[in-house]
């Protein structure tokens, strides 16, 4: 039988009950033939009290020491699941990515998988047991434990999965997978069968936090077949239905020729928008002012620069809200002075709507619509941005919800692919 990799969130891990749970799903793939590696996070809530801990005691904690705390608790985690495996007959190991190894750079607290050495894993595997390895952590070329960042356990998973060459990589969460759209805000957005890396990949960039876009740029890159779906269903569900359920994220030959043009409606509610008035328009300046931006380590997202007027222009772009004061202060610095640009404005008050589907690429008129729709609700666009396969557009975060509605109906998301 297959090669399966399952991944287990906080949530699913959240308590005993909880992790016998997850020890009688995995038993029941285990039984019906399949090699089994599982990779779990820790304990809901476990990462951030120790990380806390460490900031009690160093206001800036050393990266190197940080990452030696925030890995225990997915080592905790591996222990405990593989105690509950043995207690109901199912043989198995745990392994903390040191003894895998899983091994990274030296970018502690966000450290990037090089290799790994599957060696180890495939001998107990032969041997009949399944295997449980730490997400979220690996060690350095020093030997030093390292940590992915937040959500680097689907990484790991996904890594895990790409050098064994897993038949699916399975990433268990609290939602049962991929909508259309957040249901919270549209009541009828519809979980998809199936959806690309590419779309994947861009739902998770602009807000979609069912998957950390570090694992799906991943399995795209590694082509692991992933299937998002629910850990609250129950353990002995029949493995055919729970092989069906979910959202595969697959690839884009493998789609159906019925594709929606339009797989889903992402958002982002955390923008913020900065204009530096009156630039010289010449060779240099999007380096002058986006340099000393990205060198203080934020993130720009939509970036526009308006037609030149005399010789001067205005330059706009995007970042994250909560870097929104720090971008502020790196432009008023010696940006400004250096440019002789006029006044520096922000609106810290904008959200991000964006529509996404690789059926853009053969299907006209998505932009019309896209900007009808708004128009007709009345919603201005401040800022727009394209790919092949998304337009963004930047509004007033009042809006937001408004937006995203209503685009959901103007696309028929609701209505279930032929």
């Amino acid at each position: 039988m297959a090669l399966i990799v399952h991944k287990y969130g906080g949530t699913s891990m959240g308590s005993v009950e909880r992790i016998r749970n997850v020890a009688r799903r995995v038993a029941k793939w285990h039984a019906a033939g399949h090699r089994m590696v599982v990779v779990p996070s820790a304990m809901s809530g476990e990462t951030n009290r120790l990380i806390a801990l460490a900031r009690e005691i160093q206001a800036q904690p050393d990266p190197r020491e940080l990452d030696m705390i925030a890995s225990t608790g997915e080592q905790v985690s591996v222990g405990l699941l593989a105690m509950a495996l043995k207690a109901i007959g199912v043989d198995a190991v745990s392994y903390a990515g040191w003894q895998v190894p899983v091994k990274t750079d030296d970018a502690y607290t966000k450290a990037r998988i090089t290799s790994i050495d599957d060696a180890r894993v495939r001998a107990d595997l032969e041997a009949g047991r399944v295997v449980v390895v730490t997400g979220f952590q690996g060690v350095d070329p020093a030997g030093h434990v390292t940590t992915l960042g937040r959500g680097g356990s689907d990484t790991s998973a996904v890594a895990v999965a790409a050098a064994m060459g897993a038949e699916e990589c399975l990433i268990y969460t609290d939602v049962d997978g991929v909508y259309t759209t957040d249901p919270r805000i549209v009541p009828e957005a519809r979980r998809l069968a199936r959806i690309t890396f590419e779309e994947m990949l861009e739902m998770a960039s602009l807000g979609s936090k069912v998957l950390q876009i570090r694992s799906v740029e991943f399995a795209g890159k590694y082509k692991v077949k992933t299937r998002v779906l629910s850990s609250l269903t129950p353990p002995d569900m029949p493995l055919a239905e729970e092989m069906a359920s979910g959202t595969l994220i697959t690839f884009e030959e493998e789609q159906s020729m019925e594709q929606a043009v339009i797989s889903g409606i992402a958002f982002a509610r955390d923008e913020a928008k900065i204009t530096v008035m009156n630039v010289p328009d010449r060779p240099g300046v999007a380096y002058q002012i986006l340099g000393p931006v990205a060198d203080a380590n934020i993130d720009v997202d939509v970036i526009i620069q308006n037609q030149s007027v005399n010789g001067m222009t205005d330059f706009s772009f995007t970042v994250s809200r909560g870097e929104y004061q720090k971008a502020l202060e790196v432009l008023n610095g010696s940006v400004k002075a250096k440019l002789k640009a006029g006044d520096i404005v922000g609106d810290p008050k904008i959200a991000k709507v964006s529509v996404v589907g690789i059926g853009m690429r053969s299907h006209v008129g998505i932009a019309s619509r896209m900007f009808r729709t708004l128009s007709e609700e009345g919603i201005n666009i401040q800022m727009i941005s394209t790919s092949e396969i998304k337009i963004s557009v930047v509004i007033e975060d009042k809006y937001l919800e408004l937006a995203v509605r209503a685009l959901h109906k103007a696309f028929d998301l609701e209505q279930p692919v032929a």
